[in-house]
């Protein structure tokens, strides 16, 4: 399962893709609104940090402007997923700017009818949104497993991210229902290594290292 970073903090997506476990970048205008750079500016500095896909979200609501946006937004790097809404508009441009081969992904995604419609548009990626399903009493993680499945029934290849990832747990789960890609805050990415009997090991085992006077 790839690791996506879902921010707009270019300088923890610099610290982070240094582990060399980073796969690509997700944004959204609520991120960016933070960002404190014009949205070309941020989209350029993402796309310089890492090879893989940084989603760049249209701002338009109807298909022809979303079409002209993704367009501008495809030319800023060769890495650039324009991200469209599950809206009939969003499909509309999603099939139009998938069939010029560029990446799309469609994002707010909450039933498995709106991911067979956006795999038949041609998305490269579907994202569910598992944390808001939470949210509203929903199970979150039955629906990458549903869209799963689906997919798999008929060969269908868009990946699907697993977005609105709020713990570690919803990571875990997300790669046993089969998700291709987690995107999570920089936050969640290092509770991923952390536990606190690693902690405590590593103590111990530095601690004996100091008393037995060798050295490497």
């Amino acid at each position: 399962m790839d690791i996506f970073l879902d921010t707009a903090d270019v300088k923890e997506v610099q610290d982070l893709v240094a582990t060399g476990l980073i796969d690509g970048v997700t944004t959204n205008p609520s991120l960016a609104a933070k960002a404190g750079l014009s949205f070309q500016e941020l989209i350029e500095q993402m796309c310089s940090l890492t090879d893989g896909p940084v989603s760049a979200e249209v701002s338009a609501e109807m298909a022809p402007e979303m079409i002209e946006q993704g367009l501008k937004l495809s030319k800023i790097a060769k890495n650039v997923a324009i991200k469209v809404p599950l809206t009939i508009e969003g499909l509309k441009a999603c099939k139009v700017l998938s069939e010029q081969n560029l990446m799309v992904n469609v994002t707010l995604c909450f039933s498995t009818t709106q991911a067979l419609l956006a795999a038949k548009a041609g998305a490269t990626f579907i994202s569910p949104f598992v944390g808001r399903l939470d949210d509203i009493g929903a199970d979150g993680m039955a629906l990458v497993r549903e869209i799963r499945a689906v997919y798999d029934s008929f060969g269908l290849g868009t990946a699907i991210l697993a977005a609105s990832l709020r713990h570690v747990n919803h990571v875990l789960e997300a790669a046993k229902a089969g998700a291709d890609v987690a995107t999570m805050p920089p936050a969640v990415f290092r509770q991923l290594y952390k536990h606190p009997l690693t902690d405590l090991g590593l103590k111990a085992f530095q601690a004996d290292w100091d008393k037995s006077g060798l050295v490497i």
